[in-house]
């Protein structure tokens, strides 16, 4: 399963540490990790098309990976609802857990 690695970016000092930790604890579980804090775009690329390049990346994976500080970043609740949307496996770096969100 390709799972999408969200957690928070902006104003976090050592967040490529923390997405790394992400992407090996994806792997011991068995899952193939897609990392956005891998993303290259310009230095004139404004948040909005980051967060395309996010989206588009969550759109290939089959879930997303929840990292503990996630509830503190804007961008993280927003690929969590998108995520959500799309009918995607919901990880939490807590407890490793998913399910998957059924709209009725």
């Amino acid at each position: 399963m390709k799972l999408y690695i969200s957690g928070k970016i902006t104003g976090e000092k050592d967040y490529k540490s923390k997405f790394e930790r992400g992407e090996s604890e994806v792997e011991i579980m068995g899952h193939i990790p897609y990392n956005p804090s891998k993303i290259q775009l310009p230095k004139e690329a404004n948040y909005e098309e980051y967060m395309h390049m996010c989206f588009a990346m969550l759109d290939i994976c089959d879930g997303i990976y929840m990292l503990n500080n996630w509830q503190e970043s804007k961008g993280a609740n927003r690929e969590l609802g998108y995520a959500i949307g799309r009918g995607k496996a919901i990880f939490y770096q807590d407890d490793r857990t998913a399910f998957i969100w059924r709209q009725k």
